[in-house]
């Protein structure tokens, strides 16, 4: 296993639920497959900060299954987590962490520096031949197509910084245009946007120039050459940063699997693997010096 940094996790998380209780109205009720779930764990087991902890943990542990790693936890962790529950009880509790998990992600993402980077990319749910036999993601999951052919799920589009950082994300079914989701995710993002051809669109150019990001795509052979900063060139070339953030999330955060049995365990997953991310030491980064680009990049 990987040195999981436990206590900076568990108090940044802590930190944030006690600010997150705060803020609820009441006891707000969550529902999942058809049962109403409490946004208030029963007292006397884990606490909301320990199994958001976990969550993250697994993520940044060489376990493929959360079921062994849990095993783990509980065999060489039990002074870190002295009021473990057994598995099954653990994952009768998880839908509870999806909105504070959802809302902590949010808190991680990193600062907008000017140059960000755009992709999006591929979250099957089952072999192509169990398409139809499939019922967890019976209503959501959708047909899509990618550089390696045919997929069923989902695509989560995210954008970075040039140090590696989150900037936005969004999870959407895998028959979405990329270019859709970009005027949400783009609402908080300046400066200059780089995207691969399937962003090429003169009305979302326009659209984001006005909100003051021009988005950058290299041309297809079809379309008339235009003159292009040298910086622009240099960065364009430099895209390839955001497709090793997919790789990583894919690989060491196991973003992507086909085991999944109910839709809030795909998304508590998804949201674990984003998080488990941010606390990763060395991200891909350009190591660029902004403050010398930046007549470049505005």
């Amino acid at each position: 296993m990987h040195i999981v940094p436990l206590t900076e996790i568990f108090c940044n998380i802590d930190d944030f639920h006690r600010e997150f209780n705060d803020s609820l109205s009441g006891n707000l009720p969550l529902s999942c497959e058809g049962v109403d779930i409490p946004l208030q764990i029963p007292p006397g087991i884990l606490s909301p900060s320990e199994m958001m902890t976990l969550v993250v943990a697994f993520h940044l542990s060489n376990y493929r299954t959360f079921k062994h790693f849990y095993q783990h936890v509980r065999k060489y962790w039990n002074r870190e987590f002295p009021n473990l529950v057994s598995y099954e009880r653990f994952v009768a509790l998880q839908p509870y962490l999806l909105v504070p998990l959802c809302l902590y992600l949010n808190s991680r993402k990193g600062r907008v520096t000017g140059i960000s980077f755009i992709d999006s990319t591929s979250l099957t749910v089952c072999h192509n031949r169990r398409i139809h036999s499939n019922r967890v993601f019976k209503d959501l999951a959708k047909r899509g197509k990618n550089s390696i052919g045919w997929f069923f799920g989902f695509k989560l589009h995210i954008i970075i910084n040039d140090e590696g950082e989150l900037l936005a994300f969004k999870l959407t079914p895998a028959n979405t245009d990329d270019r859709t989701p970009v005027p949400e995710m783009t609402r908080e993002i300046w400066g200059k946007l780089f995207g691969d051809k399937g962003y090429i669109s003169q009305p979302l150019f326009d659209l984001l120039f006005k909100q003051g990001l021009q988005l950058i795509t290299k041309i297809k052979k079809n379309m008339k050459n235009k003159l292009m900063p040298i910086a622009d060139k240099i960065l364009l070339r430099k895209r390839a940063i955001i497709e090793t953030v997919n790789d990583q999330l894919k690989n060491i955060s196991q973003i992507d699997h086909t085991r999944h049995r109910s839709i809030a365990g795909f998304i508590l997953n998804l949201l674990g693997g984003l998080i488990a991310y941010t606390y990763q030491d060395k991200k891909p980064s350009l190591n660029l010096n902004v403050n010398r680009m930046l007549p470049a990049v505005v």
